[in-house]
């Protein structure tokens, strides 16, 4: 047992042994919502101290899973990836037993470590590249940045990026009814066989071999900048010891620690363990060294996150995609000028400007890296990212890399564009505010009632009841994102100096307002006062 943040308060203290007694013990009681299986944007997750993560959850979704798969002839095997929260390990023999007792094939990591999200994708691209006849698709067991005490499972499709949510829907529809027939029609193989029968595969090693398709190594390993990683106490160590053996560069592990508890990890901004790269509470350990490298990164425990640091402290994320999308549409020759760019609607304005800059086409969708998925996989889209540090781009022949969130590319980027370009990420971030503005972002959480949330998300453009937001003409309003037409729950306001997103959680009693102003901070605070009225 350990205690967090200096106190014995009991939601900060986390017994690992408790925490895997209750996921083999622990009974979830389906009639109770809490309870039941929920896939969110990125898959179910919950914790088996609250009966929502345990194994009669993944019991049933991953036979779900199969019964899916079944029903749409995929044939070929499930790569199967996990990242280092306690709960990781048995969920990865849960989804074992069900595979191979289904006659799945099973594809996992060759020295039974740790397998991070963006080289699952990668892996079931490649497999589908070479077998289309035999379809592959992945599971991979993690919650993200979430804290020690919490697991997850999500699910990728053929495509290798996260099912859409007419999927997710159906195998979380099937595994509820899983859960309330007592898991009646779930198969499962004795735990023994199922991991003999588990095929041993290298995603490390065939992941970090192609990673130049994608990034400039020999670019980056010439320039001799001195780099620093923090894994964060997550499954990206192996890949990035893999990268520094493999293409010598000047790679420093600034934290090589990896357990159940996440000890290594300092307290977030609200007390908690969160192995959120885009926090700089969480990054505190990498920022006090930063002094040390000139950049350096941080991964999430599934490495689908990216935090970057150089002289200036953590990027903020959107700044952060700003810079990538203009570097790559300026230095990736061989991509089609018909690629447009996503980014979903409460990221910054900043890159609407940068993308129309670069005569290039704006694909703006809801909340969810899922959007980016058909763009990334059919050659439509060469970069979509996200506010919450998540993105991934093209190889530079402009064939599909990873259609998930690679945080691992998002780091070497940040290298190559020091070493191409001269300038630290926030050098060029600098330059590009002088060329189009610099914007002001600000998102605030307020508590919501069930009945206070469905009545923003019932919200429609005639239902603002101003014309003007913070002085200047209102120019749009919407409810459907302008790139793909779907539901942003919500709804977005813009002008010519600046937007607010209002929505509500999808998984907390609590309301979102974002909001970005390219005057000053006083014309924030405006718009957000206006925003907050509708609440």
């Amino acid at each position: 047992m350990r205690v967090i943040g200096g106190t014995t308060s009991d939601s900060f203290m986390i017994n690992i042994s408790k925490l895997l007694t209750g996921y083999s013990e622990y009974r979830p009681e389906p009639s109770i919502p809490d309870q039941r299986v929920s896939f969110g944007t990125s898959g179910h997750r919950g914790s088996s101290l609250s009966w929502s993560f345990n194994e009669w959850h993944i019991l049933a979704i991953t036979q779900a899973v199969v019964d899916w798969r079944r029903g749409q002839g995929l044939g070929g095997p499930v790569y199967v990836g996990k990242d280092t929260h306690g709960l990781s390990g048995p969920a990865l023999d849960t989804v074992l037993s069900v595979l191979v007792g289904n006659g799945v094939a099973v594809r996992v990591d060759r020295d039974r470590g740790f397998t991070p999200t963006p080289l699952v994708s990668r892996a079931i691209l490649a497999h589908n590249e070479a077998k289309p006849g035999a379809l592959a698709d992945g599971l991979i067991i993690t919650p993200s940045h979430n804290p020690p005490e919490d697991g997850g499972i999500k699910y990728n499709g053929p495509d290798g990026g996260p099912a859409s949510t007419d999927v997710t829907s159906w195998i979380e529809a099937r595994a509820n009814e899983l859960l309330e027939a007592g898991l009646v029609g779930c198969r499962t193989s004795p735990l023994r066989l199922a991991r003999a029968e588990a095929e041993p595969w290298d995603f490390v090693g065939r992941y970090v071999e192609a990673l130049g398709e994608v990034v400039d190594m020999a670019q980056i390993a010439a320039s001799g900048l001195n780099l620093g990683v923090d894994p964060m106490g997550g499954s990206a160590l192996a890949v990035w010891e893999a990268i520094a053996e493999r293409y010598g560069v000047r790679l420093k592990i600034a934290n090589s620690a990896q357990d159940p508890e996440f000890t290594c990890m300092p307290p977030d901004h609200d007390g908690k363990i969160r192995m959120d790269c885009s926090s700089s509470a969480a990054m505190a350990n990498l920022l006090k060294i930063r002094d040390d490298f000139d950049l350096a990164f941080g991964n999430d425990p599934d490495a689908d996150r990216h935090g970057i640091v150089d002289a200036a402290g953590l990027m903020n994320p959107n700044h952060y995609l700003a810079v990538c999308i203009d570097y790559l549409l300026k230095h990736r020759p061989d991509w089609s000028s018909r690629l447009a760019v996503g980014k979903t609607l409460v990221s910054s304005s900043l890159i609407d400007r940068v993308v129309s800059g670069n005569a290039r086409e704006l694909y703006e969708v809801p909340v969810g890296f899922k959007w980016f998925v058909d763009g990334l996989s059919e050659g439509h889209l060469a970069f979509g990212g996200e506010e919450s540090a998540g993105a991934s781009f093209l190889k530079m022949n402009g064939q599909p890399w990873s259609t998930d969130k690679d945080g691992i590319i998002l780091c070497l980027l940040a290298a190559e564009i020091t070493a191409r370009t001269g300038k630290l990420p926030s050098e060029y971030y600098r330059d590009l505010t002088g060329e189009h503005g610099a914007p002001v972002y600000r998102r605030k959480d307020f508590p919501a009632t069930p009945e206070q949330k469905q009545r923003l998300k019932a919200l429609k453009p005639e239902d603002i009841p101003f014309a003007e937001l913070a002085g200047d003409p209102i120019t749009a309003s919407f409810t459907n994102a302008p790139g793909n037409g779907e539901s942003i729950g919500g709804i977005k306001v813009t002008t010519a100096n600046g937007w607010f997103a209002a929505r509500p959680s999808g998984t907390e009693n609590l309301c979102k307002i974002y909001a970005e102003s390219f005057v000053d901070e006083e014309h924030l605070n405006r718009m957000l006062a206006q925003a907050e009225s509708l609440l």
